[in-house]
């Protein structure tokens, strides 16, 4: 299994809906700002939104273990191998990611429990 690189490419913010349906002061995701990388593999990363990463993880997982050697969904989603576009579930201000096969491999960072 190899670490997948996560980056943070947009963070946006639908005023629209927002006015009708989000809490007083809503404003873009105060969790996460674009450009800032993450690597995962079989785990969250640390500092990276609960939320976030249950909308993305199967990609993740796919990537990891090497589904980025090929286009995914038969190349009509993104033209470029080992690379996943996905966003947050948050409607009123979903943050996008790109998600990126690496060669370097995965290794556990603490003992497992048996």
């Amino acid at each position: 299994m190899n670490k997948v690189k996560i980056t943070v490419l947009k963070t946006t913010f639908d005023a629209a809906l927002a006015a009708e349906y989000g809490a007083e002061g809503l404003g873009p995701c105060p969790m996460l700002r674009e450009g800032q990388v993450f690597y995962a593999d079989y785990a969250k990363p640390q500092g990276l939104c609960d939320e976030a990463w249950k909308a993305i993880y199967q990609y993740v997982f796919a990537l990891a273990h090497g589904a980025g050697r090929e286009l995914f969904y038969f190349g009509d989603w993104i033209r470029k191998p080992g690379v996943a576009i996905c966003s947050c579930n948050d409607g009123l201000r979903p943050v996008i990611f790109k998600l990126e096969a690496t060669g370097e491999a995965s290794a556990l960072d603490y003992e497992p429990v048996r």
